[in-house]
């Protein structure tokens, strides 16, 4: 029979292992699945315009192919104003979404003399790409769809309107392009990496530490960039004086109103503005509070034509 001794120093290399197995679990493999959820899970989030298309509200359209900066080819849709533009508006979808979570806000726009360039962000729809990053690498998708507008001579102003990943895409891709003029940001996060820690505690309620830092870490190492430089509140600033219209709905948990407060904090513009909506669910606003925001949008865009 094993000495007490000998019994005791087996079962410390036994915990010893059981702990190291652990610790991989949590701070390895379960980092790495749900950074395989982020980056390269497809799941469409059903949608009520889900097999519509701008022809079901009347509206003239035309399919469009065209090339994020990057290469990865995207497909949209382009709704011409009618009689003379006003501008041009492209809009930015959310995660899990396609071009028609935006359709509600296109024909809303198109009644004020809009152009509209719906389309789906790279890994989503109809669109091509191998992955997502939640609005880092996307920013190139916006920035070629706003090439695209400009190449078949579409009005300017470019103003951007996205909602949640879409919106942190737009307003990456402002900060890179002075083609864009303004901005619509509607339920953006302040960083990546803040919003996986938020997530983290919000939904599993553990800390965001370390498993939030290595999702983000990975995130960025497979989408080629660094946690760092996907910063909203760096993007805000070095949009300089374009406009932004913040927009926040009163009871998103995810991504609530004073990340668009914060957001607003550091805008430039002396057109900038934050509304907060009422209602609950997180990027829902146009379709919950639709009266306020239809006038927010409204006063937002004639301010920006009246200041150009």
């Amino acid at each position: 029979m094993p000495s007490p001794s000998r019994l005791l120093r087996i079962a410390r290399n036994v915990m010893l292992i059981l702990a190291t197995l652990v610790a991989v679990f949590f701070l390895v493999l379960v980092p790495w699945f749900f950074t395989s959820v982020v980056t390269h899970r497809q799941f469409h989030y059903p949608d009520p315009n889900d097999g519509k298309t701008p022809k079901s509200y009347n509206l003239e359209f035309t399919w469009i192919n065209f090339p994020s900066v990057d290469g990865i080819p995207l497909r949209g849709w382009y709704i011409p104003a009618e009689g003379t533009a006003r501008g041009t508006i492209i809009y930015c979808h959310g995660l899990n979404r396609t071009r028609v979570e935006m359709l509600p806000n296109a024909v809303f726009a198109h009644s004020l003399g809009y152009n509209g360039l719906l389309f789906d962000l790279r890994h989503q729809g109809a669109s091509g790409g191998t992955m997502t990053t939640l609005g880092y690498q996307e920013r190139l998708d916006v920035e070629g769809a706003v090439h695209y507008a400009l190449q078949q001579h579409a009005a300017r102003p470019i103003v951007v309107w996205g909602v949640s990943m879409g919106a942190a895409a737009a307003l990456m891709a402002a900060a890179d392009s002075p083609d864009i003029a303004a901005v619509i940001s509607d339920s953006s996060f302040d960083s990546m990496l803040s919003t996986m820690r938020h997530h983290l505690r919000l939904f599993l309620h553990i800390p965001g530490f370390p498993i939030a830092d290595e999702v983000a870490y990975w995130t960025a190492w497979r989408g080629h960039f660094r946690v760092a430089d996907f910063d909203l509140v760096k993007a805000v600033e070095r949009i300089g004086d374009r406009p932004i219209l913040f927009v926040a709905v009163e009871g998103d948990r995810r991504m609530p109103p004073s990340v668009a407060q914060k957001l607003y904090a550091h805008a430039l513009s002396p057109l900038r503005k934050v509304v907060v909506l009422p209602g609950r669910r997180h990027g829902e606003g146009f379709n919950q509070a639709r009266e306020p925001y239809e006038k927010a949008v409204t006063e937002f865009l004639n301010a920006l034509v009246a200041g150009k």
